[in-house]
């Protein structure tokens, strides 16, 4: 039998799961990270993407999107405290397309009033949904 460790990804909304698992794949601002048991004590900053979870030795994993957050790792437990979280085949690609049409428009529209950062960060959020909606489509196919 493989050897597992506890799983918490939670946003302010939900928990969106707690259980155990054989690996977790994580977006971090550093790049992507992997965690396995008895990895070593970390904390990182995460950047929208998403969040891997294998839960068995058959391949089944949880494919969860974060628009970011913090990483914990502890000896037996892994936390991703989530700025908001959505399970894969919750995504609404219509949605992310016009969050990414809206940040592209504030971006083009250049006004004193205007806060760049915001809009910049909605861009990267939107395209990273929109990637992993992507992914999620060719890995059904």
């Amino acid at each position: 039998m493989a050897m597992t460790f506890h799983v918490d990804i939670v946003s302010a909304e939900e928990s969106i799961y707690s259980g155990t698992a054989q690996m977790v794949v994580a977006p971090a601002e550093g790049g992507e990270v992997g965690i396995l048991p008895r990895h070593a004590q970390y904390i990182a900053k995460l950047k929208p993407g998403e969040v891997r979870v294998k839960v068995s030795e058959s391949g089944e994993e949880h494919h969860i999107f974060i628009s970011g957050g913090l990483l914990e790792v502890q000896p037996h437990v892994v936390t991703i405290l989530a700025d908001t979280a959505v399970r894969a085949k919750d995504l609404d690609e219509a949605e992310a397309k016009e969050a990414m049409r809206r940040a592209e428009a504030a971006l083009a529209d250049k006004k004193a009033d205007f806060d760049y950062a915001k809009a910049q960060a909605e861009l990267v959020e939107a395209a990273a949904r929109l990637r992993m909606i992507e992914k999620m489509r060719q890995h059904k196919g």
